[in-house]
């Protein structure tokens, strides 16, 4: 039975699921409306100061692949690959965000949710809505963060400017141009991931 958020509630992941292998689905929308959706990961100072952490549409996974992007399914407009366990010593948090790609703010979003799924099981769920905001056009969802253990908290804190607003709250720079990739790391069997049913896992 997946464990109901609400904002500014936390728990420890271990108490939600034993698994370290983590689906988060997103799903946000409006009529007209399109989102990019993030995840930062950020060192102890709450700083993006490693971009490869920033895992997003153009770069898709992290460079020890602890943090991957998979796409939309399972009913959810993205979804993530998160594991805890393979996640690099000096990432503490990380951020999930939703920005609007172009006009429109977050009061016109229609009930929309963040939720972790460990083994193909709903563990938690945060719902929430366009009446709890205003003229955001970001929004910072959830967090997983370290704090002695892994944790979630439920944010929901929104932010008037977009993307760019965002990288600069967590130090980023906002780049002109691609950083190279970097190199694939052999990639290790990770047993216990699977995503909800009825999406394919990519």
């Amino acid at each position: 039975m997946a464990r109901e958020f609400q904002r500014g509630h936390k728990a420890r992941i271990s108490d939600l699921t034993a698994g370290t292998d983590l689906y988060v689905g997103v799903q946000i929308n409006a009529p007209g409306l399109t989102f990019d959706i993030s995840c930062f990961g950020l060192d102890a100072e709450e700083r993006l100061s490693d971009d490869r952490y920033f895992v997003f549409f153009n770069q898709p996974k992290s460079p020890e692949e602890s943090i991957q992007l998979l796409g939309a399914q399972a009913g959810d407009t993205e979804s993530f690959r998160v594991t805890l366990d393979r996640i690099p010593q000096q990432i503490q948090k990380l951020s999930f965000t939703a920005t609007i790609d172009g006009n429109g703010q977050m009061s016109q979003i229609a009930p929309g949710y963040l939720r972790i799924v460990a083994g193909g099981e709903e563990v938690a769920r945060y719902a929430f809505n366009g009446s709890e905001f205003s003229t955001e056009r970001a929004v910072m969802l959830g967090d997983f963060y370290l704090k002695d253990v892994w944790r979630f908290a439920a944010v929901g804190q929104g932010f008037d400017g977009g993307l760019d607003a965002l990288l600069k709250n967590f130090g980023g720079e906002v780049a002109e141009e691609e950083p190279a990739a970097a190199a694939p790391q052999p990639q290790a069997a990770a047993p216990g991931f699977a995503p909800p049913p009825g999406g394919a896992a990519p």
